[in-house]
Formats: structure tokens, C-alpha cells, sequence
């Protein structure tokens, strides 16, 4: 990858937004996203697809975000604007129904990521305190990322920081456990390198590479805060590749840590597979590691509902979304009416399935949006901006594509038609726009910004 000028700092577009993150606040944002329940919770699930080598699949993931996150590079440090990958298709491909769907889907993974999030906050580690029902302290915990997302891009950033120290903390405790296991005798670090009996090794780690993308998943969301960002052009980069490759050698180091001392079909038998790893080790209180687990939870869903927020108020600024969405309060110059309203949808999402059901939806759903950015990246190559951006090889998006098909493929039709469900919805109330305005006499262009109030 390179760069094209990334050293000469340019003025930043003008924003309603405030700009008060920094390179350093980003990269944590980044990074307290894409670590979370990804690792916390579906370690088990990726150990009973491959078995003892679940590094494996996390590396081949690693690789395949980076190869989108490159795109992502190139498109956000060209176009800092608010909305993503909605902007970049809108640019790229001038149909507003292609702009609006992969608008819709990004915002429909997002909502539904935060409502599996909320779910898994509401499990087994939550269970370790108190015996409530499930979905009820779900929406009760989504209420409260609401009201944390609306006080400010700062000051949810600022819990970013503290819960990304204590979820990193809580990684580096399960891999400490496990090497004070191995220095008293037990553990088996054979088993790292054993992959499941009765599966093609191809098949199985390409099968568990799907739902290790789903750990990886979460850097696209700061495309959606790139109007809050100082310096944009200069810093993104650097906070995106860095945060990445960050968790992927947290998330081996902790997959490695944890098939040595528990086995492979136990992990995958349990809902808080690194709780079995702090029992094994009989050390670290139980509760003490739940808490850890549910900060690292929370601090995903409060990442994932910001994204939310913005990308709604992005699309409302493009007229892909109805304008009240742009509106802000005066004071917190925070999207409060985005933020109600998809607080609202991921509350619905709660009861219409479990943790693996939608992390398997949100996946598809993102690859088609992460599709669509690929192809964006090759389309706008023959538009020029005055501004210096980054670049990568002409290879990366073609690459980031192909590995997009290729993950398309392992879905299962049970995934595909929930999938097709939410984007169904999204063209319904894309034909709703279209009449409503047609009837109201609007002459504006979808696509085209508008200033909200």
C-alpha cells in the first residue's frame, strides 16, 4: 500500500459536527469496536468449526479485512463525509436505489449487530450476577447506550478509552492464565496445531474464517465519524491499519491461550468460552472475569450504535433517509433523533433471534456493503479531489472484491433469506420516499446534501 501525499496536513471540510477526535482517540474507537464479542464470545463457536487451530481462520480473516480496509483507506481520506460507504456508492455508481441499499444494509447490520451485542450482554456473563430475563436487560441495556451515545461523540469516546483498557486487560489475563497453566505442567499446546476430525481442513478453516470475520468486523464504522475526526486525511490511515492489526495478534494470542488449556469441544460447548479458560486456571475469580467480559460487550454495542447514529444522519444529509434524522441539539451537536430511532430498530431486532443467528446476518450483509466499496474504489480512480489522500494498488480492491464473493459463498440459505428479509424492508421504504416526495412536489435530487435542522 501507499501513500499519496499522506504528510502535508490539509484543511478539513466544513462540518455542523464537531471535530474533536483525535488520531489517538480514533485508533482506540477502531480498536474498542473491532475487539468485543467477536473474541469474547465466538471463540467457542470458531474451535468447534476447526477445532485446536482456530488461529488459523483468524489470520486468513485478518487478511481479508485488511485487503477492505485498504479501500476503506483510499474512499474516507478522499471523501470525508459522514455516511460511508453510502456516499462512496452514490458516488460511484449515480443510482440513488444502489446509494440507498447500501446505505440500508450498513445501517441494518449495524442495528442488528448492537442488538445481538445487547443479547450477549445479557448471557451468561451477565447471569453471573444476576438472574433476569434475557431480552428485558437488553433493551434496558441498549436504553442505556442511548443515553451515553447521546451526550456526545466525546464523551462516548472518552468511555471508549477506559473500556477498551479493561477489555484489552481482560485478553491479556486469559493469555497470562494460560501460560501460568503450562508452567505448573498442565495444558496440551498440542493441540494448537490439531484441526477438527472428519472435515476437509480447506472447508473447515474457510467455514470458520466466516465467523472469525465477524470478530474482525467494526472498522467500518469509523468511516461514519470522519466528520468528527481532526486531521482526517493524515490520521486515518494510521489509526485503521494500526487497530487492526492490533486485535488480530490480541485475537491469536488468545485463541492459542485458550485451546491449550481447555479443550476444543468444550470451548465450543460453552456461551463464555474464556470463562472456561479462568475456571480451568482457578486463579482469577469467575465474576471478576464476567465483569471484564461485559465491559468489552457494552463497549462494542456503544461503538456499533454510534455508527448507527451517524450513518443515519449521513444518509438523512444525502436525502436517502427522511431529513428529521439530520437534526442535532444545538448544544451537544449530537444526531438525536438518529439516535432514538435506531435504538428503537435494534430493540425490535432483540426478539427476533440469538446472538448467532444475527452475527451470521450481520456478516452477509456487510460483505455485500464491503462488495460494493471495492468496486467503488476501481469506478472513482477517474475522479480527481485537490486534496491529497491515501492510496493503495489498483490490486487491493480487486482482491478485497474477490474475497467478498468468496465469503458470500459459505453463507447458508437460512442466512440469505433473513438477509433478503431486512433488504426488502429497506427497498419498501425506499419506494415510500420516492411517492412521498414525488407527491409533496420535491424537486431535489436523492443524493444531493441538504442542511437539516
Amino acid at each position: 500500500m501507499t501513500t499519496d501525499a499522506t504528510q502535508h496536513s490539509a484543511t478539513d471540510p466544513q462540518t455542523r459536527l464537531s471535530r474533536s477526535v483525535s488520531g489517538k482517540l480514533l485508533y482506540l474507537f477502531i480498536l474498542g469496536d473491532v475487539l468485543g464479542a467477536g473474541v469474547y464470545a465466538l471463540v467457542g463457536e470458531m474451535a468447534g468449526e476447526v477445532g485446536g487451530a482456530v488461529w488459523l481462520p483468524l489470520l486468513v480473516a485478518l487478511g481479508l479485512a485488511l485487503l477492505t480496509a485498504g479501500s476503506y483507506a483510499e474512499l474516507v481520506t478522499k471523501y470525508p463525509r459522514a455516511g460511508g460507504a453510502a456516499v462512496f456508492a452514490e458516488r460511484a455508481y449515480k443510482q440513488p436505489v444502489i446509494s440507498f441499499l447500501v446505505g440500508f444494509s450498513m445501517l441494518a447490520a449495524g442495528v442488528t449487530s448492537a442488538a445481538g451485542l445487547s443479547l450477549a450482554f445479557a448471557g451468561d456473563y451477565f447471569g453471573a450476577f444476576v438472574d433476569a430475563p434475557q431480552r428485558l436487560v437488553a433493551v434496558l441495556f441498549l436504553v442505556a447506550v442511548a443515553a451515553l451515545n447521546m451526550r456526545g461523540i466525546r464523551e462516548s469516546l472518552r468511555a471508549n478509552v477506559a473500556m477498551t483498557v479493561i477489555e484489552v486487560g481482560g485478553l491479556v489475563t486469559v493469555v497470562v492464565l494460560a501460560l501460568m497453566v503450562l508452567g505448573r505442567g498442565d495444558g496440551e499446546p498440542g493441540r494448537v496445531g490439531q484441526l477438527a476430525e472428519g472435515v476437509a481442513p480447506g472447508t473447515a478453516v474457510l467455514g470458520a474464517a466466516v465467523l472469525a470475520y465477524y470478530s474482525f468486523v467494526g472498522f467500518e464504522t469509523s468511516a461514519n465519524v470522519v466528520e468528527e475526526v481532526k486531521d482526517v486525511r493524515r490520521v486515518y490511515p494510521r489509526a485503521l491499519f494500526g487497530a487492526l492489526l492490533t486485535a488480530g495478534v490480541v485475537y491469536v494470542l488468545v485463541s492459542v491461550a485458550a485451546v491449550i488449556v481447555v479443550e476444543p469441544e468444550t470451548l465450543a460447548g460453552s456461551s463464555g468460552p474464556l470463562l472456561e479458560v479462568v475456571a480451568a486456571a482457578g486463579v482469577v475469580p469467575e465474576q471478576v472475569f464476567s465483569l471484564v467480559a461485559l465491559i468489552a460487550v457494552a463497549n462494542g454495542a456503544l461503538l456499533t450504535m454510534i455508527m448507527s447514529s451517524r450513518l443515519a444522519y449521513g444518509m438523512a444529509e444525502q436525502q436517502l433517509l427522511p431529513t428529521v434524522l439530520g437534526r442535532v441539539l444545538p448544544r451537544r451537536r449530537t444526531p438525536w433523533v438518529a439516535i432514538v430511532a435506531t435504538t428503537l430498530v435494534a430493540m425490535a431486532l432483540v426478539f427476533t433471534g440469538d446472538l448467532a443467528a444475527l452475527a451470521e446476518t450481520v456478516v452477509l450483509l456487510l460483505l455485500l456493503v464491503f462488495l460494493s466499496t471495492n468496486v467503488s474504489v476501481l469506478v472513482l480512480r477517474r475522479d480527481t479531489v485537490e486534496r491529497p489522500h491515501f492510496r493503495v494498488l489498483s490490486v487491493v480492491p480487486v482482491l478485497g472484491a474477490a474475497s467478498c464473493v468468496l465469503l458470500l459463498t459459505q453463507q447458508d440459505g437460512t442466512t440469505w433469506l433473513r438477509a433478503g428479509v431486512l433488504l426488502a424492508v429497506g427497498v419498501v421504504l425506499y419506494v415510500i420516499m420516492r411517492i412521498t416526495r414525488r407527491s409533496r412536489g420535491a424537486d431535489a435530487t436523492p443524493g444531493t446534501a441538504v442542511r437539516a435542522d
